[in-house]
């Protein structure tokens, strides 16, 4: 049955809110996510949350087969203010449901590269917004996840986990330094394919062979020489204005639908 909390100073309150710090998150193992369409998604993806809060007088058939699925896996239901949730999300017109969830693991072991035939990488990927829609684009084409390649901003912070949609459920994500992802890659089979501009290769000439790993560089600095020569094709993405590059989520989105298209007609 779930319970009322109306005290800001309450001790799960003060948890939750916590989870907007990365070191939180990873002491206490827990994220949160927002919106009763990215807590169905990630139900449908086998995801319950612990917590699950939610709006006075809030009413949705969804909302209610949340609840009673979240209380009958043993986690907590707690109706509570849209105030509380505002402290708890740090949006001023927060959602009227938020979850709190257990993180996965990211270590680069759980990933079976046979699962699909495209896979994303990013090399230190700073901006949240960036990371959630490459994870949305790779779920959009059936990619089997996202690979996280040195420092990259926290796949669970709730910026990313917004702008993934429901994404961060769908798809594996794993992280690793570039030396030991290098290592797992060529251990089994998989193409590397590194974009910049620096590229001979229009990304339209190859033929993409399946498992393909596109790899991204940083927003600003792109990849570095080291893990350019690393990759077994190199291409580049025509820029026909003034702009010097795309957006790295933009770059991710055409590279992963040429391949996707390839495969289609193939």
């Amino acid at each position: 049955m779930p319970r009322a909390i109306t005290a800001f100073s309450n001790p799960i309150v003060k948890q939750v809110r916590g989870l907007r710090d990365k070191k939180n998150r990873r002491r206490e193992g827990l994220f949160m996510a927002e919106g009763l369409r990215i807590l169905t998604e990630a139900r449908e993806a086998g995801f319950l949350p612990r917590i699950l809060f939610y709006g006075t007088g809030t009413r949705h058939p969804l909302l209610d087969s949340l609840l009673a699925q979240t209380e009958a896996d043993g986690g907590e239901a707690i109706e509570t203010s849209a105030d509380i949730l505002h402290k708890l999300s740090g949006k001023e017109n927060p959602q009227v449901v938020l979850g709190v969830y257990q993180a996965f693991s990211t270590d680069l072991g759980r990933i079976d590269r046979n699962e699909a035939g495209l896979w994303i990488v990013a090399q230190s990927l700073r901006d949240p917004g960036n990371l959630g829609t490459i994870l949305r684009t790779g779920d959009a084409v059936g990619a089997g996840g996202l690979i996280l390649v040195d420092d990259c901003v926290d796949p669970f912070s709730v910026e990313a986990v917004r702008a993934s949609m429901g994404a961060l459920f769908t798809q594996k994500i794993a992280s690793a330094p570039w030396e030991s992802f290098l290592e797992w890659l060529r251990s089994g089979e998989g193409e590397l394919i590194g974009t910049s501009l620096r590229a001979a290769h229009d990304y339209q000439e190859p033929r993409y062979r399946r498992p393909a790993f596109i790899l991204l560089g940083n927003e600003a600095q792109g990849l570095p020489k080291a893990y350019e020569e690393a990759c077994d094709t190199l291409v580049k993405i025509p820029m026909l204005g003034k702009a010097d590059s795309l957006n790295a989520a933009v770059a991710c989105a055409v590279m992963a639908y040429e391949m996707l298209n390839q495969w289609r007609h193939s």
